[in-house]
């Protein structure tokens, strides 16, 4: 097929000599430093954002209660969807919108919008709470993340992947809140 004599592969590869301490370490200094600058930077963003949204109603007044804040709105408009799972509340809502900051939020959200355990246990039954916990455990991580997926890998993957796995939470707990009802 070729034509001639066939010249043998030859790859000089340089000697293996073991990594130094103070490489490595500089070596996971960068790499960290660089993830947390940009990952500072895209949560406190985010947390901007969640801030203003809970701060100011659609007049751009300040809010005296967080149910009257343009975060409530969305959450109001996103509750439907939660219906099926047993937490439609808008407050559950909210605490979810937050949960994209970062997946702590949700708990800490919880428990302003609430005031309460009592108030939160009013709203949601220990069958829908199972339910909130399957779905917080499997959607999206945090913005951060995100964006680390975009930045990598471009952001039709990256909402491919944020959406993606909003879906598979969503069904997890529909599951988990229907086979629950079963034996409830």
């Amino acid at each position: 097929m070729f034509k001639g004599e066939p010249v043998p592969f030859v790859m000089e590869l340089p000697n293996y000599r073991m990594p130094g301490m103070k490489n490595v370490g500089q070596l996971l200094w960068e790499k960290a430093k660089d993830f947390l600058q940009r990952a500072f930077t895209v949560i406190f963003v985010a947390t901007i954002v969640i801030w203003f949204l809970q701060t100011f109603d659609m007049q751009m007044n300040v809010v005296s209660d967080s149910k009257d804040s343009l975060l409530a709105m969305a959450a109001g408009v996103i509750a439907p969807v939660f219906k099926p799972l047993g937490f439609g509340d808008w407050r559950v809502s909210t605490a979810l919108i937050t949960g994209f900051m970062a997946k702590e939020s949700v708990v800490s959200a919880l428990s302003v919008l609430f005031g309460s355990t009592e108030n939160l246990l009013l709203a949601i039954t220990p069958l829908a709470a199972g339910a909130l916990l399957i779905f917080c455990l499997l959607y999206t991580p945090c913005v951060a993340a995100i964006s680390s997926v975009k930045r990598e890998l471009g952001a039709k993957w990256a909402f491919y992947m944020a959406a993606g796995q909003c879906v598979v939470a969503w069904i997890a707990a529909l599951l988990v809140y229907a086979v629950g009802s079963i034996f409830v």
